[in-house]
Order: C-alpha cells, then sequence, then structure tokens
C-alpha cells in the first residue's frame, strides 16, 4: 500500500470521527458556550391498557451522549492539566486524536520509517475511564533489507484513573492501563503473538513543573522463548514556559527478564518540545511536538537479536484534542 494512501486514509478517518463526535456532542457544545438548547418533550410508550408511560431507555441513551462533554469536562477539570509527553503515555485522561512519525536509524544499517506508530482515537466515556481506539502502525524499511508492510496492531487501551487532584488540590494523578496487541503485521514486522501489556502510571506536579512516569509489562502469549517479557519505564521530566511552549526531557527504559534479549537493558534518553494547545474552532485543539530519541545502553550488539532496537529515531507528534 504506498505511503501516501496510508497518511491521507488516517486523516480521513481523523476528520470522519471529528465532526461524528462534534455533531453528537453539539448539544454540550451549545450549553459549553452559554446557548440554551430548545427544550424536547420526552417520548412515551402506550401500554396495553391504553395508559402512557415514559421511554426511559431510550432517554437515558439520548442524555448519555447528550452529555459527553459535560463528563469529559468533569474528567480534565478533575485532574492535572499537563500536556502529554512525546514518548510517554500520560497518566492524565485526554480526548484527541493523535498520529506520530517515527523516523528510525537501526545499528545494522537500515532505516525504518514508522507512519502513525499505532496511535489514534482517544476517548472519554466516564469522567474516570478512557478508551483509545488505535489504529495499526505502517512500516518502511530501506537501505538494508527492504520492506514495507503494516505492524503489530496496538487496537485497544483502556485507562482507569484510580486517584487525581488538578493544580489546586494538589497536582498529581495516579492511572491503571490495560493494552492489547493483535499479531497481524506484515512477515517483515510481526512479533506471531499477542500481547497484553497492565501498565502503572502516576505523575505530580510543582508549579510549571511535572514528572509523569509509567511502569508497563509487555506479556506475550505465545513465543516468549524469543519475544521475551520485559519491563518498560517510561520517565518524562516537563517545564511549561509562557502559554504554549513544553519542553521536555525523557528516560525511556526496556529490561528483557528472558527470550533472545534476556538479562539485557535498553535506554533512551529523549529531549523534545511540544507546542500546544492552540484554538482552532469552539473545544477543537492543536498540538504538535518534535523529540530526538537516541540510545545511551548498551552497547550494540548485533546477535543474536539487534539491541538496542535502533540507534536514534527522529519523533514528530500532531494531535487535535476536543
Amino acid at each position: 500500500m504506498p505511503i501516501r494512501d496510508h497518511v491521507i486514509g488516517v486523516l480521513a478517518l481523523s476528520a470522519l470521527a471529528l465532526s461524528m463526535l462534534t455533531l453528537g456532542g453539539g448539544r454540550a457544545i451549545a450549553q459549553e458556550a452559554g446557548a440554551s438548547p430548545p427544550a424536547q418533550p420526552a417520548p412515551a410508550a402506550t401500554s396495553r391498557a391504553g395508559d402512557t408511560v415514559p421511554a426511559a431507555s431510550s432517554d437515558a441513551i439520548e442524555d448519555y451522549f447528550d452529555h459527553w462533554f459535560d463528563r469529559v469536562k468533569q474528567a480534565r477539570d478533575s485532574q492535572p492539566h499537563w500536556m502529554t509527553p512525546i514518548a510517554t503515555v500520560t497518566p492524565r485522561l485526554e480526548e484527541e486524536f493523535r498520529y506520530d512519525q517515527y523516523w528510525e536509524q537501526l545499528g545494522n544499517g537500515a532505516n525504518v520509517a514508522n507512519f502513525d506508530s499505532g496511535k489514534g482515537l482517544e476517548l472519554i466515556p466516564t469522567t474516570t475511564n478512557e478508551v483509545l481506539i488505535n489504529l495499526p502502525p505502517y512500516e518502511e524499511r530501506t537501505v538494508k533489507k527492504a520492506a514495507s508492510g503494516w505492524g503489530d496492531w496496538p487496537f485497544l487501551t483502556v485507562k482507569q484513573r484510580v486517584f487525581s487532584a488538578n493544580e489546586q488540590d494538589g497536582n498529581y494523578i495516579v492511572t491503571g492501563f490495560l493494552g492489547v496487541q493483535a499479531p497481524v503485521g506484515a512477515k517483515a514486522f510481526t512479533n506471531e503473538a499477542w500481547v497484553i501489556t497492565p501498565t502503572l502510571a502516576a505523575g505530580k506536579g510543582w508549579g510549571d513543573f511535572d514528572v509523569q512516569g509509567t511502569v508497563g509489562v509487555p506479556i506475550p502469549l505465545q513465543h516468549e522463548n524469543t519475544i521475551g517479557t520485559s519491563v518498560v519505564t517510561n520517565v518524562a521530566l516537563q517545564y511549561h514556559l509562557g502559554q504554549v511552549f513544553w519542553p521536555e526531557i525523557e528516560a525511556n527504559t526496556t529490561y528483557w527478564a528472558d527470550g533472545l534479549r534476556g538479562g539485557k537493558f535498553q535506554a533512551f534518553i529523549t529531549p523534545g518540545i511540544v507546542f500546544g494547545r492552540f484554538p482552532i474552532v469552539g473545544r477543537i485543539k492543536a498540538i504538535v511536538g518534535v523529540g530526538y530519541q537516541f540510545a545511551v545502553s548498551p552497547a550494540l550488539t548485533k546477535t543474536p537479536v539487534l539491541t538496542p532496537t535502533y540507534q536514534h529515531a527522529w519523533i514528530l507528534t500532531a494531535r487535535t484534542a476536543f
């Protein structure tokens, strides 16, 4: 599949999702803007005896979607307002569409362009939950062992916020994640195994400075002797400068308990900056960021498998929050 068609498809899906959500939450947006929606009479049903009874179930569903953005606002108001880092998954709940782009240089001379990097639509269905419905990444390897195709698909992640307080009430958050990845990638890019990833995330802020971190354990359900169970940690140090500048530095590490990389420890440092949130229209805002990730450990080894997984990468992130 041509790269251009893939990128166009991602952008089209983003526009469709945003338009559907905006239309579905139109009444909530109007209320937030100060407009009063016209009163709608409650639908009714007639019983066998001729009595009129309310259609409660249909009202409840309509009410849920009518007040979608009220719940989003409540979720955001009850947590810190930091920016989502470039590589570290934030413990905060977000409602946005996200696209990430990686340009990686591997230690064996190959280059890999990773389109979308498994990002997608992020929704807040309740005041303490987030659901991430991600798109599959598309990868293109050049220079050496050229190949292109879909990568394995981290199609679903669910967040459950446990504790949180906004900047006025403590400026902290603790959240649990559970992610699922399906082995649907092309032969050159698949692990050929389902992967379940439980993660614990937390953050604390002090004025304009905050720390956000995660500890996750990707567990392959097949081929553990080659893939290995690992412990992945990410820590982002972030500062809010002016209105729209969020400079940061991250440490991203992986330790493999077993598998072909068993006993090895990989560490990256990722300096970067995120810009936003820029108003577009109504509640919709744009966010963009760039980072440079480079390996600091271990020394490059190519057997039995390439470690670190790549030497360095440029990262671009673009998000539309709503």
